[in-house]
């Protein structure tokens, strides 16, 4: 297969390669943080539940998926396709039967928030609304927290309403159950009910009239977050996203009892199978949804920690299959939502940070590891729901020496994040510092840009300063959290304001400066002329050479490397630009070498989702957000000696 598609994208390559420049013919395009790079077979959205039915086929429920259905299909790890509109789910809560599926829906004007509805698993229609709760107003918090059927009966955890209501599977309300805090939901051979209080570590039991049975009480600190009974051995799977980051087995009969576990002791987090943060065939994330076909098969639904506002944002999708044995047999992710992951200079570009996830590889690439620890680090801000840059999955590093620097930042943001990284944490990224904060002595937004340059030092248009503040990285502390001086102030150059983007190479003292749209007040995008300034510390602040004029229609976001700047567009199309530093002239565009085999998207409407490096082999790696097919395109391009010229000539591979 690999050989098949490094031949197929040079026979594409080669093609172009007849009538344009050379330098547009030497760069390949691929993907990471999806399995899939096609639009039609991407892994879905930020999975939040899961359901299993016999036959093997997975659906899961996300709130938002840009380019398909929130209810994804997926067997023997190929997709089948989605439910519903894009938006219709609210994620939380998804199970089934031999004819319908019931799913927890998203805040509508229409139906309001609490209701859940009936689809017909053949035709995809919905065919029933079940109101459930009468909090009908939360827009984004979870109403519908657990789902699940036995017979003609359908369960539903009204979480605000602190109940499990009973439904016949046509919405025939039967009965209400008292219940604090209700989450995931299972029904055991005998048809008792039970139910996981996740912030009380514990999951209550209650026979069919409603009589209490013994609960399974868990280990302090454990939180349960799903449930499966498994019918071949009359056992409860308890996924917790506690600090054991595993799967817990209890037998039910008498007073419930732990009888084994599956994964590894403290998941992700654990360093003794692995290094803290790192992921794998059993180190969980947060376990969200078990469950099994009659095959005996395993499946097991992870969120990686992150994710904030709309949780349509989170860690991404992870869904593992193992057989009989406990084998993993196959992964499914989809690791990335409207974000971006830089490449890291410490790798020389081979791995990729982005605000949650670290990632290597190509055609699909790699899951490294999650970033983000909820336990050592619960007011880490990028699990924080309230936040205003709706989650800070846009992620900048830098490498000085041995240390690293994170910044993670959202959408259009003008706050962003600082974390640091250190051996006893491994790739866990420790948060430290914002701007505007304490740290850079500033409360005014970032509203002219933004750059973490490769000596970690900071620059800053702080809004409604006319200036462009540098601050300088003066040293790391014994754990490698790192520290910047007092802000350095220069004028903004009157030829380039309003002043929108900066970004600063400290290897080749180069300053560019990008423009505003004059006369907007959006401050988010960039108008048509771009300024570079070389010797910008060594005194050139006044004369740009060259001056690139953008031509093409809506510049949205930018990134440099090496000799060149790259330019990615909004509303219209997925090219990137090459812009040579030199000269100003633009050398090649990249589009796509490999029709139909990966899908890039149609745009950036990202402020900072374009990121780029030049590796040592003279090779530039340029990422770019693709929010459609929840994945990261990756450009790798190496410029011809004579880049900008007409090459007509094709040398063959082989020789």
């Amino acid at each position: 297969m690999v050989a098949k598609r490094i031949f197929a994208a040079f026979l594409a390559a080669a093609l172009v390669a007849t009538i344009a420049p050379e330098s547009q013919a030497q760069y390949t395009t691929d993907w990471i943080a999806n399995t899939f790079g096609t639009n039609a077979t991407h892994v879905g959205n930020a999975a939040r539940s899961m359901w299993i039915a016999p036959e093997g086929v997975i659906y899961t429920s996300s709130l938002w998926d840009e380019n398909e259905g929130g209810v994804a299909i997926y067997q023997n790890g190929q997709s089948l396709g989605s439910i519903g509109a894009h938006s219709d789910f609210q994620g939380s809560a998804i199970t089934g039967n031999s004819i319908d599926l019931f799913v927890a829906l998203q805040f509508s004007a229409a139906i309001g928030s609490g209701s859940v509805g009936r689809y017909d698993r053949i035709t995809h229609a919905r065919d029933l609304l079940i109101p459930v709760s009468a909090d009908t107003t939360e827009r984004h918090a979870d109403v519908v927290t657990g789902l699940a059927t036995a017979g003609a009966l359908l369960y539903a955890s009204d979480f605000p309403g602190n109940r499990v209501r009973v439904f016949t599977t046509d919405g025939v309300w039967q009965r209400d159950i008292a219940a604090p805090s209700p989450g995931a939901l299972a029904i055991d051979g005998a048809g008792n009910i039970w139910i996981a209080e996740k912030r009380a570590n514990r999951v209550l039991g209650f026979r069919p009239n409603g009589t209490p049975l013994p609960k399974i009480q868990m280990p302090v600190g454990s939180r349960p977050s799903s449930l499966y009974f498994d019918p071949t051995t009359g056992n409860m799977m308890v996924g917790d996203e506690g600090p054991d980051m595993n799967i817990k087995v209890y037998s039910l009969v008498g007073v419930p009892s732990l009888v084994s576990t599956f994964g590894i002791q403290g998941g992700y987090l654990d360093t003794t199978t692995g290094i803290k943060g790192q992921v794998g065939a059993r180190r969980f994330t947060a376990v969200t949804g078990i469950g099994k076909d009659s095959a005996g098969n395993l499946y097991v639904l992870n969120n990686p920690w992150g994710g904030t506002w709309d949780l349509g944002r989170t860690g991404g999708t992870d869904i593992h299959s193992y057989d009989n044995a406990g084998n993993l047999q196959w992964k499914l992710q989809s690791l990335n939502f409207e974000g971006i992951a830089a490449p890291d200079p410490g790798t020389d570009g081979a791995y990729f940070y982005g605000g949650d996830n670290i990632y290597t590889g190509s055609a699909g690439g790699t899951f490294v590891a999650n970033t983000v620890d909820p336990i050592d680090y619960p007011s880490d801000p990028r699990m924080n729901i309230n936040d205003p840059e709706r989650g800070e999955q846009f992620g900048q590093v830098a490498t000085v020496g041995t240390n690293r620097i994170l910044v993670a930042a959202g959408q259009n943001p003008d706050i962003f994040y600082f974390f640091h990284f250190n051996a006893a944490n491994g790739y866990i990224a420790i948060p430290d510092v914002t701007i505007p904060g304490t740290a850079f002595n500033t409360t005014a937004r970032i509203r002219d840009g933004f750059c973490l340059d490769g000596k970690g030092d900071v620059w800053a248009g702080l809004d409604k300063t006319n200036a462009i503040w540098h601050y300088p990285l003066t040293g790391f502390d014994a754990n490698g959290k790192p520290t910047w001086g007092a802000g350095i102030s220069t004028p903004i150059p009157g030829t380039i304001t309003p002043l929108t983007r900066i970004i600063y190479l400290p290897d080749r003292d180069t300053m560019i400066l990008a423009q505003g749209i004059v006369g907007s007040t959006d401050w988010t995008s960039i108008g048509t002329r771009v300024e570079v300034y070389h010797g910008w510390l060594a005194g050139n602040t006044t004369s740009p050479s060259p001056v690139i004029n953008i031509t093409s229609a809506n510049p949205k976001s930018i990134t440099a490397a090496g000799n060149y700047l790259f330019v990615g567009y909004v509303h219209t199309v997925p090219n990137i630009d090459a812009f040579n530093l030199t000269t100003g002239s633009l050398d090649v565009t990249l589009i796509n070498s490999s029709p139909n085999t990966v899908y890039v998207g149609n745009d950036v409407d990202s402020m900072y989702g374009l990121r780029s490096y030049l590796r040592s082999t003279g090779e530039y790696v340029v990422t770019k957000d693709d929010y459609n097919g929840s994945s990261i395109v990756v450009y790798r391009w190496t410029p011809s000696s004579t880049s900008g010229s007409v090459q007509n000539s094709l040398v063959s591979p082989f020789k």
